[in-house]
């Protein structure tokens, strides 16, 4: 059996909030994906360093209303738990204001498709699914703390009233629990600090459900004590247990750039677990987050994204999303067979009603990415091409556009600060147009061409740092910066149509 090494993260790009469960040797993983539809991804694996997509919980528009809500807002901190047969996925849906709702939805089939969602509570965020051993079902969640909340046998309804079990070492934010039994302890595991710089993982512990729990006495057991580290932000993490007996946890992380900006977000990292004598665990030795590790004692099974997206498949690859729930009418795979064909809208990518902003996650902070478009703007305002998108706060776009003229334009979104980088009158085209950027961690270089042969540079944004949740400048910033395409009218009224005919992601460090 191989027992490499591997390196962190095991999930690269916007994976936050990572929850795993295993069904006897498969492994399966969710994350949080906030105001990105489909919602809740779910990957698969058989090592636990190499996943592959194989869904998503939340599928139907009407079962995850997202059009309406702020950046970030949405789905937060899904946790996938299994039970007797049953997959359960429980989450946040985070909502205007100071409203949220604790949701769960169910299937037997990992990859679903997943019961219509059921609102457990109103109050509190982060909840985890933990079932004890005499049978009974609860719903843990965050909020000042670790709540318990008891559930009827099929987990769709409340049944009195939920307890505090731990408050956790009086660091802020006290979130995220997760619920574990070993060997007598049930063990409140938190995340401690917010999400940011300082995040950490501390756990508690009781011989009885509903306390008194005992605070480790080394808390946090997880967290970044160096500064200048290439992993930050470590926390929020849930423990597993393999079928040969080891115990790793998975947990969210960063990886800044210069100047502390983590411009692929917070993503998925894996660590060993090791138990002490008197009951306690501590994550890798103590030592904080490793770029490399001893892998698990679990046979490799590799899975690898494409190269290239065709489109020519009935449905988008599961690594697509779009920014909020899109019209069905305005997008197609089918009316042009090999392209993904978008129709134009009015709202603009700085809206939240902007309509069929269509992305993947950067995994790296080195890698190009192009495509090939056609598109026929005769109207001032009308425009396709590639973003690089983190929200409608901040993105960049390489526009095939009109404006007095057919024009190849680079806008960026920096904060709120809509500008102009660059722009270069084309003639009359006859054809398609390939568009393309090259990313090396803060530049950015973007390119066109009419041939795929001769590229032309139009523009380079020597730092665009401000793709990230610091970068933002403003407090509810939790997602990762993704890449993709887009269709827009610029208000010119037409309704149009850009044809996609194939994305190419090629990643490097």
């Amino acid at each position: 059996m191989d027992n490499p090494t591997y390196n962190n993260p095991i999930l690269p790009g916007f994976h936050p909030d990572p929850s795993i469960v295993r069904a006897k040797e498969d492994y399966y993983l969710v994350n949080s994906t906030f105001q990105f539809f489909p919602g809740i991804v779910i990957s698969h694996s058989k090592d636990l360093v190499h996943w592959e997509y194989i869904g998503h919980a939340l599928t139907r528009s009407e079962d995850l209303p997202l059009r309406d809500l702020p950046d970030s807002f949405g789905i937060w901190a899904p946790d996938i738990s299994y039970h007797d047969g049953t997959y359960y996925i429980f989450a946040t849906l985070r909502l205007h204001g100071m409203g949220r709702q604790n949701i769960m939805v169910k299937s037997r089939t990992p990859e679903g498709s997943y019961s219509r969602p059921v609102v457990l509570n109103e109050k509190g965020l982060d909840p985890s699914h933990f079932v004890d051993v005499d049978g009974t079902h609860y719903m843990v969640y965050g909020g000042g703390g670790a709540w318990i909340q008891r559930l009827s046998e099929d987990c769709e309804r409340a049944v009195g009233e939920p307890v505090l079990l731990w408050p956790g070492t009086g660091r802020h934010s006290p979130e995220g629990p997760h619920l574990l039994y070993k060997d007598g302890y049930y063990y409140v595991i938190l995340a401690e600090g917010g999400t940011e710089y300082g995040h950490c993982i501390t756990v508690a512990r009781s011989s009885s459900l509903f306390g008194e729990y005992e605070p480790c006495p080394f808390n946090p057991v997880h967290t970044q004590n160096d500064p200048k580290a290439a992993i930050q932000r470590a926390g929020h993490g849930k423990l597993v247990q393999t079928q040969n007996g080891e115990w790793w946890i998975v947990h969210l992380g960063g990886r800044p750039l210069n100047g502390g900006f983590c411009t692929l977000g917070r993503e998925t990292f894996l660590e060993p677990v090791q138990w002490t004598e008197d009951g306690w665990f501590r994550v890798n030795e103590g030592n904080g987050p490793s770029e490399t590790q001893r892998a698990p004692m679990l046979q490799t099974v590799p899975y690898g994204e494409p190269a290239i997206d065709d489109f020519d498949d009935a449905r988008l690859p599961f690594h697509w999303q779009f920014a909020r729930n899109p019209y069905d009418e305005n997008w197609s795979l089918t009316e042009r067979p090999g392209h993904v064909r978008i129709w134009t809208a009015d709202a603009d990518l700085d809206s939240i009603d902007a309509q069929n902003v269509l992305v993947r996650r950067e995994r790296h902070h080195k890698y190009t990415a192009s495509l090939k478009v056609e598109f026929e703007p005769r109207h001032n305002g009308e425009q396709a091409g590639l973003v690089c998108y983190y929200d409608s706060r901040c993105f960049i776009k390489l526009a095939l556009m009109y404006d007095d003229g057919l024009k190849i334009r680079l806008i960026e979104n920096r904060a709120r600060t809509i500008s102009t980088v660059s722009e270069q009158f084309l003639p009359e085209l006859a054809g398609p147009v390939y568009l393309k950027v090259v990313t090396e961690r803060e530049a950015r270089t973007f390119y066109y061409s009419t041939d795929e042969r001769e590229w032309h540079p139009v523009g380079r944004i020597d730092d665009a740092t401000f793709l990230s949740d610091e970068g933002t400048r403003e407090k509810k910033a939790f997602t990762g910066t993704m890449v993709g395409l887009y269709a827009g009218s610029g208000g010119s009224g037409r309704r149009i149509h850009a044809d996609f005919d194939w994305f190419r992601y090629e990643g490097g460090k």
